[in-house]
Order: C-alpha cells, then sequence, then structure tokens
C-alpha cells in the first residue's frame, strides 16, 4: 500500500470520527437537556481547530514524516500483502477509539465531545504530510510503500524506484 495512501486513509477515518462523536454528543446531549455540554464541546472543537492548523504547517509535516521515510528501506519489489489488509493492521486504534467514545458517548456526552475533539486534531494535523511525502518521491524519484507490521510499532517503509519527474525544472 502507498504511504499517501494510508495518510490520506488516516486523515478521512479521523475527520469521519470527529464528524460521528459531535453527532453523538449534540444527540446524548439534548436527550439528558444538558445544553452546557454542548457549549463547551463546542469552545473544545474550536479550540482543537487551533491545535490543528498550528500542528498542520507545511514545515512541521515535512519534520513529522522525515524520520519515517530516511529509515525506508530500498527495495525492487513491493510487500506481498494486500493494501486494505495493511491498511487495516494499521488503523485499527482509530476504529477502536471511534466505537469505545461513541458507544460511552451515549451515556456520558462529554466523551465523546472530547474524543471529536482530538480526532479534528489529528485529522486536520496530518492533513499535510500527504503532500510532503508526495514532495520527497516527486524530488526523488522514488514511491514508499508501507511494510505490514504492528499499529503500535513505528511505520516501516520501503522505497521502491519511480519514475523520476521531467517537470522538476519547469516553472
Amino acid at each position: 500500500m502507498p504511504y499517501t495512501d494510508l495518510l490520506r486513509a488516516s486523515v478521512f477515518i479521523t475527520a469521519a470520527e470527529a464528524t460521528a462523536l459531535g453527532a453523538i454528543t449534540a444527540v446524548a446531549a439534548n436527550r439528558e437537556d444538558e445544553a452546557w455540554i454542548v457549549v463547551v464541546a463546542a469552545i473544545w472543537w474550536l479550540v482543537s481547530l487551533a491545535i490543528g492548523f498550528y500542528l498542520s504547517r507545511p514545515r512541521r509535516a515535512a519534520d513529522d514524516v522525515r524520520d519515517a521515510l530516511a529509515r525506508a528501506r530500498t527495495a525492487t519489489s513491493l510487500p506481498d500483502q494486500s493494501p486494505g489488509r495493511i491498511a487495516f493492521t494499521r488503523l485499527w486504534p482509530i476504529f477502536f477509539t471511534a466505537i469505545a467514545a461513541g458507544v460511552l458517548g451515549l451515556f456520558f456526552p462529554g466523551v465523546a465531545a472530547v474524543g471529536a475533539g482530538y480526532a479534528l486534531i489529528v485529522s486536520l494535523a496530518w492533513h499535510t504530510r500527504e503532500a510532503a511525502v508526495l514532495g520527497v518521491e516527486a524530488r526523488d524519484g522514488v514511491k514508499f510503500y508501507v511494510v505490514p507490521s504492528h499499529a503500535l510499532r513505528p511505520i516501516e517503509l520501503v522505497r521502491t524506484p519511480g519514475l523520476r519527474s521531467d517537470q522538476l525544472g519547469a516553472t
């Protein structure tokens, strides 16, 4: 699975998690007639937006992916496992936290509100990482792929030869 696809999937899934947890917060707070939870949640979500945008600066995105790209070993063949399996293996903690926060949020709306804020931070902070990796791939003429590994270990990548971009000197 290309590393850029995994990054894109991570952003979409965490954004969906934030949306779902936000909806659960609103429904649970309305059911319990606790308007103050919605007000506190809205403030937390605005703070989360600010933190997420701050963490998504392009320079920070390049710094965040630098170590993983530098550790990538060179290979002439791709890891032989399906992209869906690699994505599930790497992203199951996101699904787990979404379900746990959603279930708890039905009874305690504050849990869903806090979870939505953290998912918002992650989604916004990671949305520029794909562009950073694409920039390195275009510059170096390589492609990075995810090696199947456990989600709680640092990500392992392989670097495969790609086609060098002829547009590097073009303006």
